[in-house]
Order: structure tokens, then sequence, then C-alpha cells
């Protein structure tokens, strides 16, 4: 299935969309839930697919964007982590916080965590993730280099964007993920490259910290990334799962 988080009058619900249509659901998406015959009707606006408590994210894993960046190629999964409040939806703004750096866009399949996760194995991932969405792990080049640990790049505002969908039922391996900058496709892989894949990620966290539902794992990028400039349109599209568009802007400071 397919569901979105639409913002209506003021109030925001999960929808099931099909057939070009959203439907409103019963009951709680991330536990019990049906879809009912109640089509969305009017305006509304796609909002972030969920509010996490945490989003993980790995760094370099790709072996291409490892050679890329004449990175060693990492066993275990390089850690980091993005603030809530960096999340956008699709068709929100990316604002640069710092022109004169270069902020560079970045592919990545995101995972959602469906039930509190702890302590678990490989095998067992499966079952404690809700779906999958797009995301954009947008990335100051700069201040990545000059302080060593990457939470600065990485945690302005509007620096994550992820969406429109979570889509479900599908299996993470072998999809294939693309970054589209206005028109023109600048990453192109799949996720059969990842060195860390998405069940044994899921493991592998779950072992350092308790994942909640609608915590986020971002999955790494593939080779290919580049800068984004204001007046940019930037598109992440990921095999089976969707389509996540964003305009880029300069942010105005005071």
């Amino acid at each position: 299935m397919t569901y979105a988080r639409l913002i209506q009058n003021g109030s925001m619900f999960y929808a099931a969309y099909k057939d070009g249509s959203y439907y409103k659901i019963e009951g709680d998406l991330f536990d019990e839930h049906k879809v009912t015959d109640q089509k969305v009707e009017g305006d509304f606006k796609i909002a972030p697919p969920v509010t996490p408590s945490k989003i993980i994210a790995l760094g370099v894993n790709y072996r291409n964007h490892a050679a890329e960046l004449g990175e060693e190629i990492k066993v275990e999964p390089l850690l980091f982590m993005k603030p809530p409040t960096a999340v956008i939806a699709a068709n929100e703004i990316i604002e640069i916080a710092n022109p004169e750096n270069r902020t560079d866009y970045e592919a990545e399949l995101a995972v959602i965590i469906k039930k509190k996760c702890n302590r678990i194995k490989a095998d067992e991932a499966e079952s404690y993730i809700l779906g999958y969405t797009c995301a954009n792990d947008v990335t100051d080049r700069v201040l990545q280099k000059k302080d060593g640990q990457w939470i600065r790049a990485k945690g302005f505002d509007t620096y994550c964007p992820l969406g429109p969908h979570i889509v479900t039922n599908i299996s993470p391996m072998g999809l294939r993920v693309q970054s589209i900058l206005n028109g023109e496709v600048r990453q192109d892989s799949t996720t059969d490259k990842m060195i860390n894949n998405v069940f044994d990620t899921v493991a592998f966290i779950s072992n350092i910290m308790t994942l909640l539902p609608g915590d986020v794992i971002m999955t790494g990028t593939p080779e290919g990334i580049g800068p984004l400039s204001a007046g940019d349109e930037i598109e992440i599209r990921i095999q089976g799962v969707g389509s996540l568009v964003n305009r880029v802007v300069n942010r105005e400071n005071d």
C-alpha cells in the first residue's frame, strides 16, 4: 500500500493513495488500521510522512560513493544524525543557509520504523519496518570538512526533505535510486550496491539505540553528488517508492 500524511482544514491525518486519489484511514497507521471509502476531496497539502523522534543516517554506504570521495570502505555503518527540525515535505522549499558554501543534494532511500525496535537481529528487521520513502540528505560540504563531525553541515532547517509517500510491502533490495537536477539525471544507482543493506543497518542501529515508531533511517547516497543553487529544482526518484521534488532558494538572513 501507499500512504501519505495530509493536512486539510487544520487537521492532519493519514490516507491511502490508490487510483490517483486519497482515502482516509481509520485507526493507527503504525498499528491496526483500515482504509475507508471516504475520499479526500477539496484542497489539501501533503505533509512530511512522519514526525520522527530521531533521524539516523549512514555516511559512505555505497561503494562507488566511497570511491568518489576517496574514502575507505568501512565494515560497520558510519552513523550520524539529523534533527527532526530539518524535515520538510515534498514541494516545500530547501533554503540554503550558506550560499557561499557548496551545498549538495544526496538521493537516499529512507526507512520508516513501525514499532519499538531494540536489540534485534537482521532476520527480524523486516517486521519492524513500516515502509519506505524518498529522502534528500542536503549537506554543506564546507562545514562538513571544517567540523569533522557532520551535525552542523547536515542539520540546518529544510536540509531533510522526506516523502511524499510511505510505501509498504516492498523489498528494499535492488531499487533504482536517482537524483534529477533541473531535469538532468545526476545520480543513478541501485540499492544492491549498498555496503550495508537495509536489514543489517536496522539491526545494527537497534543494538545502539532504541528505535521508535516513526523514526527514520536514511541509508546513504550513491555516487553523483553535486551542488545546489538558488532557482534549482531537485527530484529524488526511487523505483517503487516515488518522486520527491523540492525547489531551492537562498535563506534570507537578518
